[in-house]
């Protein structure tokens, strides 16, 4: 989605138009495939690395423009979101210090996009998902205002015809209901770039899926989503819903989503993927294209197949093929998009050495992966490590079924030590990078293990909010100091932050696991749940979530104070409860909701969203506050 010149048109014959100019490409490019046009026995490696910008509370901030032009660096780019930034990394032959220079490289690059950050009093973290962000950051307004991705947005609800909805399970559940595809700016990853020899595209493009499910379980590093824990790699299943342009109707019938990771071998060409995902996706997108590809073809000119490329860039494999010509040379590569940024510039090379010396070294000892294990094994392998991390059970050759760590550790670590010693990368170079990811499985310390046991820690202590915000302000900390992940400390809440900036909102304090009852229990129940769960207020909800009225304390006294209560009576909620109480939204201000509680003579108020029960804030709350900023001023002074 590179291309900055896209529309969205809904005139038919555009689209006609369209099609007929991708047919023409990929008749172009079988054309360039038969005769030899596409760089051979060359392999180079690149990468893209995708960061997130953070305020210095640690949560988004929108300032990707304004770093833009203070950093005036053509290897920087914008993402979808405001709070994201991409640099793109210079290529390299895959030799010699190749693994060094991208190292080098990408120190230079976060040491430049810190130092942006840093004159706007913000800062760079290197993380698949921010623990910090909350749906408020993902409006319309934090989208990077151009045509490309109002266009993307419009296309995909176009095709939608609904909002986005979709649940997550891991060790707690999150369901999300949001009408715009900046669910997409969640995620940030590292993506690598293979080059490969177009005749053996199939064979490399095949060990690139065998090998990702093994990758990914070492790599994960976004195990936290609006402020829950889900999958180890929660950006693998946020990413297959936030561009998913299926209706009902359609995901109902089987059809496939737009990110997916495939569901069979390539058998012998590139053009196998191009020709089943134009025929599986509609055109979302249209572009200016070449008006005789094939001509250019036979002239000696290597075409751009801007068509081509711009309708695989709205398709988002998860080991996506890449044309591209540079100098009239056109190449293939194979783009891995699993790898998430973070948790270190030294932990993403080594992800990359991984990856690479995989390629390179199965490659060398395998003729046909796909004659060894089965297609659906492996997509199993890279569900299950997308859930559970390094925890994972993969499935290998043989039909053999064994943990991640030992697959690893046992047989793919050292095929990718000697992958890379067999394409000549610097023996210290592949020994430090090896040796980073044997630390990190040997001791299971993944940046996703590493968030999730911090999170762990800190219960009891301090509210999420302020749980979340120190776990990136560790992380960041840990990414300056630039040590692998297998060697940090766990974070702790004792961290010097802003108190205020955890209570600005009522939604970064208010309650949520609640106890409620409807309007047809028996008074009974209420004040059995008062007296169990030490509190003084319950709400009262429908069968869907709705907000229907609140039980308070002193409305049960009321009801034995007039003998209306006692073992032969029966009294339901209904009778009782105060119906249609006050309330506010999570986007409520503290000040606000003092003030209201104060004019109103309030105890405590339910939260909703759009008529739905979400949290609720008592005086208890508001005095927790309100002390930890007294004791504050006091100690300033």
């Amino acid at each position: 989605m590179g291309e900055q010149n896209v529309k969205l048109n809904d005139d038919e014959t555009v689209y006609q138009q369209f099609m007929k100019s991708l047919l023409g490409e990929v008749q172009a490019l079988e054309l360039m495939l038969e005769r030899g046009l596409i760089e051979s026995g060359v392999s180079r490696m690149g990468a893209e690395q995708e960061m997130f910008i953070i305020n210095s509370a640690h949560q988004p901030a929108n300032k990707a423009l304004e770093m833009l032009d203070k950093l005036d660096d053509p290897r920087f780019t914008h993402e979808l979101g405001l709070f994201n930034l991409e640099a793109n990394l210079t290529p390299h032959p895959f030799n010699g210090s190749c693994l060094s220079e991208m190292e080098a490289e990408l120190r230079e690059i976060h040491v430049l996009a810190r130092e942006a950050a840093e004159s706007m009093d913000c800062d760079i973290a290197l993380v698949g998902i921010l623990p910090t962000l909350t749906l408020q950051h993902l409006k319309l307004d934090s989208m990077v205002p151009t045509a490309r991705y109002k266009a993307l947005n419009d296309a995909v609800r176009n095709l939608r015809g609904e909002d986005f909805q979709f649940t997550i399970t891991g060790i707690d559940q999150l369901s999300v209901r949001h009408d715009n595809v900046m669910l997409e700016a969640c995620n940030t990853s590292f993506q690598v770039h293979f080059q490969v020899s177009p005749e053996n595209f199939a064979h490399y493009y095949n060990i690139a899926q065998l090998v990702t499910g093994p990758l990914l379980s070492l790599a994960v590093n976004s195990p936290i989503l609006l402020g829950k824990r889900l999958w180890h790699e929660s950006r693998i299943a946020v990413f297959e819903h936030s561009i998913d342009t299926r209706s009902e109707a359609h995901q109902s019938r089987g059809l496939k989503p737009r990110v997916h990771f495939g569901d069979h071998w390539i058998e012998e060409s590139v053009t196998e993927i191009f020709k089943e995902d134009i025929a599986r996706f509609r055109i979302v997108l249209t572009t200016e294209t070449e008006e005789d590809p094939v001509g250019m073809v036979e002239a000696g000119t290597m075409p751009s197949l801007n068509a081509l490329r711009l309708h695989n860039g709205t398709v988002y494999r998860w080991n996506r093929p890449c044309y591209g010509v540079h100098n009239n040379v056109a190449h293939l590569r194979i783009e891995n998009r699993v790898i998430p940024s973070g948790p270190t510039v030294i932990d993403e090379v080594a992800n990359s050495a991984f990856f690479f010396g995989l390629m390179a070294g199965m490659s060398d000892k395998y003729e046909d992966v796909s004659k060894l294990i089965r297609f659906a094994d492996v997509k199993t392998n890279f569900l299950a490590a997308a859930r559970d991390g390094i925890r994972a059970q993969m499935n290998w050759f043989d039909d053999e079924h064994l943990p991640a760590k030992q697959l690893i550790l046992e047989e793919l670590l050292p095929l990718a030590r000697k992958g890379l010693e067999d394409k000549g990368i610097d023996a210290a170079d592949v020994t430090r990078f090896m040796d980073v990811i044997e630390e990190r499985v040997t001791l299971r310390r993944t940046g996703a293990r590493w968030a999730l046991e911090s999170f762990e820690s800190m219960q009891g202590r301090g509210t999420p909010d302020q749980q979340l915000r120190s776990i990136v302000a560790d992380m960041v900390k840990q990414q300056v100091k630039g040590d692998p992940v297998s060697k940090w400390t766990l974070a702790d809440n004792s961290v010097q932050q802003d108190f205020r900036d955890s209570y600005r909102v009522v939604g970064q304090f208010m309650k949520t696991d609640l106890f409620t009852v409807r309007a047809d229990d028996i008074v009974d129940f209420a004040a059995s749940l008062m007296d169990w769960r030490h509190v003084r207020h319950v709400p009262v909800e429908d069968d869907v979530g709705n907000l229907v009225g609140l039980v308070s304390h002193r409305a049960l006294l009321r009801l034995v104070a007039q003998g209306r209560y006692g073992q032969d009576k029966r009294v339901t909620v209904q009778e009782i409860m105060k119906a249609d109480p006050i309330t506010i939204s999570p986007d409520t201000s503290t000040v606000e909701a003092i003030r209201l509680m104060r004019e109103k003579r309030l105890a405590c108020l339910p939260v909703t969203k759009k008529g739905k029960l979400v949290g609720l804030v008592t005086e208890h709350d508001l005095i927790v506050v309100s002390s930890r900023l007294l004791e504050e001023y006091l100690e300033s002074e």
